[in-house]
This record gives structure tokens, sequence and C-alpha cells, in this order.
């Protein structure tokens, strides 16, 4: 890899798979049978099936799919939360896949953090102290850390709310405490698996609103999973249309709602159309 790509991009993704089971290591990548066997299995997965894709340093790159389409595995890889069946994750310099376990652990504390769907915040712990963990675990003093994460609870919009727990806050207040744990630890790459698909329409608005003033002050790079595409548009630099674990189409939102790449992508973007074709309609009417 050149210095020049390493510069550039946050994220570089290549020839990635993954499948679910008992004997991946017997399968053979390069034969379609096989491959097609796993795909019709009742008892295997082909999950992630030959994924290659970068993503530049400090944009939002948003993968949108259907239930089922490897989206939410694709993301996992990327952590090793899943552990990938092969090929090659490369995020900020580091080969991820060949981390052992204390470089992974240490990779995760500061190279990269994840924003989970059920947020996974900590029931016994107040909401400041959530937000002061993942410091906790980088061994940052005390003082330090409820500093930085008092900056955090008040820049997500939870000021009043530190002494609370989990079960004490609404849906919505517990994914700020989820973004806000995220980025006290100020990671380069900070990755989210569908983290607002859970809140009402107006919740929903404006965590996508703070998000975004968040990213355009920081600049952190974004990997956003979503079955929306209200949201993929509203978030995306850049987006990828996932089915079947593989990528359709790349492009901008606008690229990607103005020329789908086949029938499947087309289908996708169909409602998000015909509303902009009803949209310019009528302002071509009350303009007339």
């Amino acid at each position: 890899m050149s210095k020049a790509i390493e510069l550039r991009n946050a994220i570089e993704v290549t020839n990635l798979w993954k499948i679910f089971t008992s004997n991946a290591d017997q399968v053979d990548l390069t034969k379609e049978k096989e491959l097609q066997a796993l795909e019709d299995s009742d008892e295997d997965t082909l999950a992630v099936r030959d994924t290659t894709f970068s993503v530049r340093k400090g944009e939002v790159f948003v993968v949108m799919g259907l239930s089922g389409s490897g989206k939410s595995t694709l993301i996992r890889c990327l952590l090793r939360l899943t552990e990938p069946t092969s090929g090659t994750i490369n995020i900020n310099g580091k080969d991820v896949c060949n981390l052992n376990t204390k470089q992974l652990t240490e990779f995760r504390r500061k190279e990269a953090a994840m924003v989970f769907q059920h947020y996974g915040l900590l029931p016994h712990r107040s909401v400041l102290d959530n937000v002061a963990f993942g410091l906790k675990l980088q061994s940052i003093a005390k003082e330090e850390r409820y500093e930085r994460a008092m900056h955090w609870i008040e820049r997500v919009g939870l000021t009043g709310f530190e002494n609370y727990y989990p079960a004490h806050l609404s849906g919505g207040m517990q994914q700020r405490v989820g973004i806000a744990r995220a980025l006290v630890c100020n990671p380069p790459v900070l990755l989210m698996d569908e983290p607002f698909s859970g809140l009402d329409p107006l919740i929903r608005r404006d965590m996508q609103d703070e998000l975004s003033e968040i990213q355009a002050s920081l600049k952190t790079t974004i990997f956003f999973v979503t079955h929306d595409l209200d949201e993929g548009m509203r978030l995306g630099d850049r987006m990828a249309v996932m089915r079947k674990g593989q990528f359709v189409q790349v492009g901008t939102p606008d690229e990607i709602l103005a020329d789908p790449a086949d029938e499947y992508v087309a289908r996708f973007v169909q409602d998000k159309r015909i509303r902009l074709e009803k949209a310019n309609m009528k302002k071509t009417e009350a303009s007339a």
C-alpha cells in the first residue's frame, strides 16, 4: 500500500469473506458450486462475499441494505467482533486481521469505536460513568476522565442527567449516551450499526442532526450501517447498497438515486424517486 493511499483512506478492505459454517476453512472460495451450496443451505450462511472497498478519512460512508444483506456482519468484521473467514482489513494503517489479542484490545480502545443499535450501556453505572468507561480502561485519571466525559455529556444534550442510570432514560437519551461514550476517546474512526433504528421519527431526526454537527466539527471518519434510505442519503458522503453479502453499487447519494446500477437498487430507491418527482411537479405547478 502506498503512502499516498494510507494518508487518504481511513479504511481499506480487500476481498473480505465471512462464511458461517462448521468447516469454513475447507470451503474453496474459487468454486462457485461450493458457494452456491452454502447459499442454498439452511444451516450455513454466506454473509459477506468477496467485498472490497475503501473509506476516505473524514468521510461518512453509509452501507444500506435489507435485512439479511450482510451489512451488520460486515461492520462487525471491521473490528473483529465477528472474525472474517478471509480477506484483509486495514484501518488507519493497522492490519486488523493480524493483530493479536492484546493489540486488538488496544486498537478497539483507541483507534475505532462502535455504537450499537441497542446501546450496550452498563446498567449498573451512571451516565457519567458509562461515558467515562473507555477512558477508565485507558487508565486515564479520574478527574480528567470525568472532565472529558462531562464535556461530551453536554455536547450531546444530556447536562443534568449525568447521575441518572440507563433504566431511567428514554431510548433517545440512551443513544446519546452511547454516542458520547464512543466519542469521548476521540477515535479516528466511528462505526455505527443502525444506531437510530429504534427511535421515533422526531428523535431520530434530532440524532441525525447531532451526528452531522459533531462530524462536521471533528472530521471523524464514520462507517454507518442503516436500512433507511432517507437516513443514508441525509448523512452519507458516499453510499454502498448491499445485497447477498456484496456491494452492488457505490456512489454519492445523488448518483445512486439518479442512476441505479440494477433492478435491485432501482427498487430500493423507487419510493424516494417518486416522492422527489411529485415534489418537483408541485414546484413547477406553483411557479406556472
